[in-house]
């Protein structure tokens, strides 16, 4: 009976051990294979995946006019290319919506992120490959 119970236990303590072990190879291996990166893309990438839209000067729905240049980035360099070449679309959008809009519409940061979201749904909307992650602006006046 001693004997019995002799083996029991050191199978018990060669299983605890066993498993141990798999636990800490497996805790090892997820922690080495991590990827080095944050996932956030770094400024040269943003940058092969952005389109710049060249100064525009149109018209506001109060008879002012806003003359304003906008750096569009995207997902990738697909996007980007497929947004470069719809830049007759982007300068039709443009219009359209400053047309309806105001000076006052336009003024202070809120106006500035309501026309940047507004730009960016509606490119995504006509995007096949790809999307927009950001709009801004980077030059801007209103007379």
């Amino acid at each position: 009976m001693k004997n019995n119970n002799k083996v029991l236990t050191v199978m018990l303590i060669i299983l605890v051990t066993i498993t141990l072990i798999g636990v800490v190879i497996f805790v090892l291996l997820t922690q080495f294979n991590k990827p080095t990166t944050t996932g956030e893309p770094s400024i040269d990438e943003i940058l092969a995946a952005s389109v710049d839209v060249p100064e525009m000067t149109t018209n506001l729905a109060d008879d002012n006019f806003v003359r304003l240049q906008l750096k569009i980035t995207t997902d990738s360099k697909e996007a980007a290319a497929e947004l470069t070449k719809r830049d007759f679309q982007i300068n039709n959008l443009l219009i359209e919506e400053l047309s309806e809009l105001t000076e006052k519409d336009l003024q202070g940061k809120q106006g500035k992120i309501f026309l940047q979201s507004t730009i960016k749904s509606q490119l995504n909307e006509m995007m096949q490959d790809g999307e927009v992650k950001e709009v801004y602006i980077t030059s801007y006046i209103i007379q």
